[in-house]
């Protein structure tokens, strides 16, 4: 009974100093920072060349960056970002560069498990000598499982539009013809 009395006060007593050691020692953000990380995909994937997102937000705040650092985050990313930075972006100039995702061909693949080490959000699932499969929700588009194949069997293709990302078409306007 006297050891859980002991244990009880121990961890109390802790769990205050620790309460006020992070009240002492906290380390304030920059809030503009914190909403461009907000922003990023946040899959610390590093094509951007950045060692993760909150290195690559700390590089866009400080305007070290091109706005177009993160190719996962496409054409929106950069809209956003230009929206929140208060710059003007030509998106022409970025090309009509749409996401595209990694799909596994289950009629070449042979499990090689050499895209499965290489991905850097670990979208792609499978065992040893098994067919793969790749996660949508966690592909980011880098093409380095592509690149490490050895039967071709990964392809980058568009993603089908799911709820979320389908828009209604814009209606096509048809002009009258003058008569002749």
């Amino acid at each position: 009974m006297h050891a859980i009395l002991v244990l009880t006060l121990l961890g109390l007593a802790l769990g205050f100093l620790l309460g006020l050691a992070a009240k002492k020692f906290k380390v304030e953000s920059d809030p503009l920072v914190d909403e461009i990380a907000g922003l990023l995909p946040g899959t610390n994937c590093g094509q951007c060349g950045m060692p993760g997102c909150p290195a690559a937000a700390q590089a866009l705040a400080a305007g070290e960056a091109p706005l177009n650092l993160c190719p996962p985050g496409g054409k929106t990313l950069v809209e956003a970002l230009a929206e929140r930075l208060n710059i003007s972006v030509d998106l022409a100039a970025l090309g009509d560069d749409t996401l595209k995702l990694a799909r596994v061909d289950e009629h070449l693949c042979i499990g090689c498990f050499k895209c499965q080490k290489v991905c850097p959000t670990d979208a792609v699932v499978g065992a040893p000598k098994q067919i793969h499969v790749v996660f949508y929700e966690a592909c980011t588009g880098c093409g380095a499982c592509v690149d490490v194949c050895p039967t071709e069997c990964m392809q980058m293709v568009e993603p089908e539009p799911g709820l979320r990302e389908w828009r209604w078409p814009k209606p096509e306007i048809e002009l009258p013809r003058a008569a002749a």
